[in-house]
């Protein structure tokens, strides 16, 4: 690294925004390459997504002993989960482990938001503005801002007169937020509001839960972490992982690889309760063609519902609960306790918005289109985020020929693996659109994108190239696969997700994931590599390159200082 004091500039081989998961991840693989690098994070802290969702109940839907890094050995026999699924609070404590353990913190960065990001053609580098004032140049730049990390508070009438406190679960106050014996209103019934609902309603003077749409929550059963359990994986940990980079969903999650059109109705109904008692995710492995055969699908979708029948004592309610016109599994799976158990409790209210939506948010509360009121000290917005593509169109890199990232995904993202943008050269994306990304364990995603960024950083060295970008053709014809692949399950006939970016008003409504298999797509980003990076233009060093141009880099450091 070298540094200009003159103008603020700091010089690296690799930058990386954001400093979750992805990012202290990509800090210690490209260090131990050799690379020189700078972690940029906004907030005060490392963690990402587990930094910010900090509402009560925020547990991971991926068993602790999955989701975690396999990168060290050390690491992976010495940290002790205490729960199957982990909370968290753990999960931070686990992040900042990792963080001080290997001696990260001194190349990472906090309390700085990037504001620009723009490629210099005549330097061949890139240029990274931040809100601090401080400008970084660097040669490769990595894009680690997460896939849920803009949280959407939706447009709503009279929402600046509310007189009571409203919170977003994906950006929760530090402090934590006192709800007992309050009227707290929650708006949202996904993944976050199914985990949060029951600890909330537990001190609550009165609980209203507004639902538009009813989704599946499977029960987590979750429980003390196990020694026995620990033991094993921890005694098989080489194998555990080798399945699970090579599996349909990068964990270790035993899948039913017969078709249930294959299967008797009595098969099926004791396949689908086994899924139920062994909780969370596991239902979408119970048979081959859950999510590509429809009424295999229903026929699962029919046992959740009868599940709920049979736990909500009020009928009303209980239906009301019920998923209707919904694939199952097509809309993110939710994973909680006691979800809907909680609403047998008298303090706690389901109030249907689909076809009486809400009208206005009063001072007082929130006021239906059919004039009727409900008193709230609390408002919580449980509405998810701008997933996969709104972190990266925030910040809208500038490439080359100066073309805007946000105006090159006009139409909806395209990439080349979901790693690499054309026209955006040396920059890399983990876990973006066209990766398996929010359908896989994302640890696991998250060290094999991390690993081909380092294997293709490290040939670039050995080989003196100076950039390396995704070829137009390689794109499209990644992108349409990518199409393709939704196309023959029932992701297709389902946008009303997040998935397709249907949540977000004004948004393309276009099926982000990759959903061939997390192991069929490790196997294919290899086989690219192996095979010279088909699909990738190499630019050769030549004079004078690699060394950004003073006057460019001045007037780029004097915007960051606006």
């Amino acid at each position: 690294m070298i540094s200009d004091t003159r103008t603020e500039i700091q010089h690296y081989d690799a930058v990386v925004v954001g400093a979750g998961l992805a990012g202290v991840c990509a800090v210690y693989q490209l260090r131990e390459a050799g690379v020189t690098v700078r972690v940029l994070e906004a907030a005060d802290g490392v963690g990402g997504t587990w930094y910010h969702n900090r509402y009560p109940g925020a547990r991971c839907d991926i068993e602790s002993l999955d989701y975690s890094y396999s990168f060290s050995n050390e690491l992976q026999q010495e940290w002790h989960w205490s729960e199957r699924y982990a909370g968290q609070p753990e999960i931070l404590r686990y992040i900042n482990h990792v963080a001080d353990r290997f001696d990260l913190r001194r190349d990472i960065e906090l309390n700085t938001r990037v504001v620009e990001v723009r490629f210099e053609e005549t330097g061949q580098r890139w240029i990274l503005s931040t809100d601090t004032g401080k400008v970084y140049s660097a040669k490769y730049v990595v894009m680690a801002t997460g896939v849920l990390s803009v949280a959407q508070v939706p447009s709503m009438k009279g929402l600046d007169d509310f007189k009571g406190q409203w919170f977003h679960t994906g950006d929760w106050p530090k402090d934590g937020a006192d709800l007992s014996g309050k009227r707290v209103g929650v708006i949202g019934t996904g993944s976050s509001a199914t985990q949060l609902i029951p600890i909330v309603a537990q001190s609550a003077k009165h609980l209203y839960v507004f639902q538009r749409t009813a989704n599946y929550t499977m029960p987590a059963q979750n429980h003390p972490m196990k020694p026995e359990v620990e033991k094993e994986w921890k005694e098989n940990y080489p194998e555990r992982r080798k399945f699970a980079w090579a599996s349909g969903f990068g964990h270790n999650q035993v899948t039913n690889h017969l078709r249930g059109k294959e299967m008797s109705r009595e098969a099926r109904l004791a396949e689908l309760e086994n899924r139920w008692q062994l909780g969370g995710l596991y239902m979408m492995r119970a048979f081959k063609d859950i999510l590509t055969d429809p009424e295999v699908n229903e026929f699962a979708a029919e046992f959740v519902r009868n599940k709920i029948r049979n736990t909500v004592h009020n009928q009303e309610t209980a239906e009301n609960l019920c998923p209707r016109d919904l694939y199952i599994g097509t809309k993110r799976l939710c994973s909680g306790t006691n979800y809907y158990e909680t609403f047998n409790q008298q303090n706690v209210s389901l109030v249907s918005v689909k076809h009486n939506p809400i009208d206005t948010i009063t001072p007082e509360g929130i006021r239906l289109e059919d004039g009727a009121q409900y008193p709230l000290d609390v408002l919580i917005f449980a509405t998810g985020f701008d997933a996969m593509t709104g972190a990266l169109n925030k910040i809208n890199p500038i490439g080359r020929n100066g073309r805007a990232l946000r105006d090159v995904w006009a139409e909806g993202p395209k990439t080349y693996l979901g790693l690499c943008v054309s026209g955006f050269p040396n920059m890399f994306v983990i876990t973006g659109p066209g990766s398996p990304s929010v359908f896989s364990n994302m640890v696991t995603s998250i060290e094999q994108h991390v690993e081909w960024i380092v294997r293709c950083v490290t040939h670039m060295k050995n080989s003196g190239m100076q950039t390396v970008e995704a070829t137009p053709q390689a794109q499209e014809d990644w992108t349409r696969h990518v199409t393709d692949a939704a196309s023959r399950t029932l992701y297709a006939k389902s946008q009303n997700s997040w998935f397709h970016g249907a949540n977000i008003p004004g948004k393309p409504v276009v099926f982000m994931p990759y959903v061939g298999g997390v192991g069929n797509y490790y196997k294919k980003i290899t086989d690219i590599a192996n095979n010279g990076y088909e699909g990738f233009n190499f630019g050769s060093a030549s004079s004078g390159i690699g060394q950004p141009a003073e006057s460019r880099l001045t007037a780029a450091a004097g915007h960051g200082r606006d």
